[in-house]
């Protein structure tokens, strides 16, 4: 009898311990991680997922993952597995414009892994023939869900573009910006100086960037319009690391 009891409590032991950590691993999940890392690990991004993706839930993703960098709380990432699991193929829900400052990397401010998005980086997070045909490919042959341009706050190449700065094909580049210093009225002096200024030019610009998206792009506007895709865009303050969206 005492056997019994005892091998019961066992068992009973056993199945409390079975039924609880899942349950707590569930639970950590859902809190974010809140006090430590995050104990959710990220899945890799599938046909599968991507297909079921909509722009709405591409952009809540890439809102939640802001949320969870600037909480401290990304999620958990096997790289290496994530290489072996992208190998074959590429099935990224969203797409980012963005600048090349070394401070602002898509994947790590909205938490996103291997596989997980395009980015396409230029100073200044304009938009080309190149640049164009870039997006024309993720959104139409690719099956991204969503285009996002992702302008910075104390950006180098809006402040050029405020100081009309001259260098080489960089001279280029800046006139691309320079209709969004025309558009911001006021706010002397109107140099790289005037930090308020630069950051309204800067927000002016991915603006500006959305509009031609739509104007030079024809494959791109129908697909926005049928709500194949969207578009939208954000500001990423280098200070905070908060990322503020706009819409379309």
């Amino acid at each position: 009898m005492k056997r019994s009891f005892t091998a019961s409590i066992a068992v009973s032991m056993v199945l409390c311990a079975i039924i609880t950590i899942p349950a707590l691993a569930q639970l950590g999940d859902r809190s974010g991680g809140r006090g430590g890392a995050s104990t959710a690990t990220a899945p890799t991004q599938t046909k599968e997922l991507q297909t079921a993706m909509t722009p709405k839930k591409a952009l809540e993703m890439l809102q939640e993952g802001n949320k969870r960098f600037l909480a401290g709380t990304m999620l958990q990432r096997n790289l290496k597995k994530q290489v072996e699991e992208t190998s074959k193929g590429q099935f990224p829900f969203a797409t980012i414009v963005s600048c090349i400052d070394s401070r602002s990397s898509s994947e790590l401010i909205f938490d996103q892994g291997l596989g997980d998005i395009f980015n396409a980086r230029v100073a200044g997070n304009i938009v080309n023939e190149d640049i164009l045909g870039s997006l024309e490919f993720a959104s139409k042959l690719a099956g991204s869900k969503l285009i996002v341009v992702v302008g910075h706050t104390n950006c180098g190449a809006i402040k050029g573009a405020c100081d009309d700065a001259k260098l080489d094909n960089l001279t280029t580049l800046l006139a691309k910006i320079k209709p969004a210093v025309a558009a911001v009225p006021g706010m002397e002096p109107r140099t790289s100086k005037n930090h308020a200024f630069v950051d309204k030019v800067g927000e002016m610009n991915v603006r500006l960037t959305m509009k031609q998206i739509r104007e030079k792009s024809p494959t791109l506007k129908a697909m926005i319009d049928k709500g194949e895709i969207g578009l939208a865009g954000a500001m990423y303050d280098l200070e905070t690391g908060k990322v503020t969206f706009y819409a379309d």
